[in-house]
């Protein structure tokens, strides 16, 4: 059975409302971007039982507990740098002494050192630092970790830093 002109005519007009319904629903207010909040990315190597893991973590995001014990000052600007050097399988590895330095650069190849001092927590030792960031940016944080005066390992770790 074809419709017919008359049941067309009819049919147009709700048509029509089911339309200019459906349009104005997509005309309110624009959904707002999704904050980006910064996680913490870990860079990991190992080189036979030893390993090395480093973190950057902006500061403003730790809490006033942690900041105190890493004796650092929360800001905006600031990340922590923390790397530690661990003997043993995971979860049975414990600190070993090494040096450590640090570099961080920025995406236009500003490149600053980074004063790194140890940081006691129970029998754990951490080597920390702290780097300045203009958000937003990436840096690159360069690691070269010593043992017995001998090179032991170059570890790169690349962190975004998204405006707040």
């Amino acid at each position: 059975m074809r419709p017919t002109a008359l049941a067309l005519s009819r049919l147009a007009p709700l048509c029509l409302a089911a339309l200019c319904l459906a349009l104005s629903a997509c005309g309110g207010d624009k959904p707002k971007p999704a904050r980006v909040l910064d996680q913490p990315q870990e860079a990991v190597t190992r080189v036979g039982d030893v390993s090395v893991r480093a973190n950057a973590i902006p500061t403003a995001q730790l809490n006033p507990a942690t900041a105190k014990a890493y004796g650092i000052d929360i800001a905006d600007d600031t990340v922590l740098l923390v790397v530690a050097v661990r003997q043993g399988p995971d979860g049975q590895d414990r600190a070993v002494p090494a040096e450590v330095a640090a570099t961080a650069t920025t995406l236009q190849g500003q490149r600053a050192p980074i004063a790194l001092r140890e940081v006691r927590t129970g029998d754990l030792v951490d080597h920390v630092g702290i780097a300045k960031v203009v958000r937003p940016d990436t840096l690159t944080f360069d690691i070269a970790v010593k043992r017995d005066g001998r090179s032991l390992t170059d570890l790169k770790l690349v962190r975004d830093f998204a405006k707040e």
